[in-house]
């Protein structure tokens, strides 16, 4: 059963169609302002709206400096704020009875802007190309990218508190360095260049919708704890400060309906011991005349979930059959698909509840499985699954354990040494046999438990390359498991990280 959500109000429509001007551009308004110049079609917009104006004598005089006082009266006009019922920002610098009072106070009280540590502002001080970045990424709520995950080619754009701004900005091709590896972050920013800016952010926001925790019923938010594979948008948890509420965005990417699962808590602040929420949403995407609109659909639908049939390297299905826990055929040719998340082959369930599947091999040997799906614990899509293949008894020779790890000592894994069972009363869980001279072990079940085996000579090995993970493997645990009353036994490595 679906439940809307109803949050495609006026904020959030606004929010993914950005207004179109309507205006003629290419109307020169200013005798200082040719049509040739890069700013002029900025300029000339802003003027027909009247968020922008000249001076008396008909010039606009673009290469004059703008002050951060000046940048904040376009801003306000601009984003259309509320100018009037405003709160003293508190700057030592700027009275009600400065022109820019009003401006200065709406964007503060919104967190767009902030003052010097001193308790000033500086309305007549120039505004300089990397606060403009910042502003410009507040005041429109543009995607909060992971600036660490991407390339920064200026190198005079180090300044922690604007240089994912700077890249934000440059990511989305609203801005350019002054150079291809600079961008003068320091520099004063002209009224043509300030106007350029600001109308190039106006166009080139993406089509998104921000949310606070509460919109979705929470007092903050975590992060996006998964969701389906998918490129019909993108997700984004941001926060103002460091332990703040947090904000959820989605971008728009495409033309679909995908699904999004988020965590949250109710509380204070995430550093407490709140009540965890969960939520599952379908987003939908859909293309309009005025471009991609986004919305989201609260729901406690479940997903058809894959369940992975481990097979070796040599074996191959021909078909599968899935039954009941009771025994009564489901389906006689269950379709085979490769899993999403690896290259195993899968099968597909619907409906929580156990089930066997019996897979016919290209050779004629028959395998059986069991299969335990249940709702999870947290609203996801799929459900919370157990898959195991019968196997009471297991060959493996040790050395093909290693074969997962990125890099390992090929020639140490061939020469691991004696073995030593750790584990008390073992031969009470399974019977253990090696082959002499041979890293071939032969494990019989007995009962449900784990045996822990040691190495004499333990193997170096580091992970995929670039995950930093190294260490030393000092023996293997063989396990012994029962599902729906299949047995299963496997063996798997045992580690000590390098710290």
């Amino acid at each position: 059963m679906k439940k809307k959500l109803s949050i495609m109000f006026g904020a959030l429509v606004l929010a993914c169609s950005l207004p179109l001007s309507g205006t003629a551009a290419s109307e020169q308004r200013f005798s200082d302002v040719p049509d040739t110049k890069h700013f002029a079609e900025a300029v000339n917009d802003f003027a027909a709206r009247a968020i922008i104006g000249g001076y008396p004598d008909g010039t606009f005089k673009p290469s004059n400096s703008i002050t951060r006082g000046q940048a904040a009266a376009i801003i306000a006009k601009l984003l259309k704020m509320d100018t009037e019922t405003v709160k003293d920002p508190g700057f030592k610098d700027v009275k009600t009875a400065n022109g820019y009072y009003k401006a200065i106070a709406a964007l503060a009280q919104a967190n767009i802007i902030g003052g010097y540590p001193d308790g000033s502002y500086g309305p007549n001080d120039p505004i300089t190309r990397e606060q403009m970045a910042s502003i410009l990424v507040k005041a429109f709520d543009l995607p909060r990218y992971d600036y660490q995950q991407m390339d920064n080619p200026f190198i005079d754009s180090k300044n922690p508190s604007h240089e994912k701004n700077i890249l934000i900005l440059y990511k989305l091709g609203i801005t350019t360095g002054t150079t291809p590896n600079t961008y003068s972050p320091k520099n004063p920013i002209t009224r043509g260049q300030a106007a350029k800016m600001m109308k190039a952010t106006e166009d080139g926001k993406p089509a998104m919708v921000s949310f606070k925790p509460e919109e979705l019923g929470m007092d903050g938010m975590y992060s996006v704890i998964w969701k389906e594979d998918q490129d019909v948008y993108e997700s984004i948890v941001t926060r103002d400060t460091t332990y703040g509420p947090g904000r959820l965005q989605l971008i728009a990417l495409k033309e679909g309906t995908a699904t999004l699962n988020v965590s949250g808590y109710n509380g204070d602040s995430p550093m407490n011991e709140e009540e965890e929420i969960y939520r599952k949403y379908y987003v939908h995407v859909k293309k309009t005349d005025d471009g991609l609109k986004l919305s989201i659909e609260q729901t406690d639908d479940y997903l058809p979930t894959e369940a992975p049939l481990e097979l070796s390297k040599a074996e191959k299905i021909k078909k599968v059959k899935l039954y009941s826990a009771t025994n009564d055929l489901l389906d006689g040719d269950a379709s085979l698909h490769m899993c999403k998340e690896d290259q195993k082959t899968c099968i597909t369930i619907r409906q929580p509840g156990s089930y066997y599947a019996v897979a016919q091999l290209a050779s004629g040997e028959e395998i059986r499985y069991a299969i335990h799906m249940k709702e999870p614990e947290h609203a996801y899509f799929h459900y919370d699954m157990d898959v195991l293949r019968e196997r009471p008894s297991y060959t493996f020779n040790v050395e093909e354990l290693f074969e997962k790890n990125g890099y390992y000592d090929k020639e140490a894994a061939r020469n691991i040494g004696k073995h030593t069972i750790v584990t008390k009363n073992a031969e009470n869980i399974a019977t253990i046999k090696r082959d002499p001279h041979t890293n071939v072990f032969h494990v019989t079940a007995k009962k449900v438990g784990t045996v822990e085996v040691k190495f004499e000579n333990p193997v170096y090995f580091t992970g995929e390359v670039g995950d930093g993970v190294s260490g030393t493997i000092t023996g293997m645990e063989i396990k012994v498991r029962d599902l729906n009353g299949l047995i299963h036994v496997s063996a798997s490595q045992i580690y000590e990280l390098n710290y």
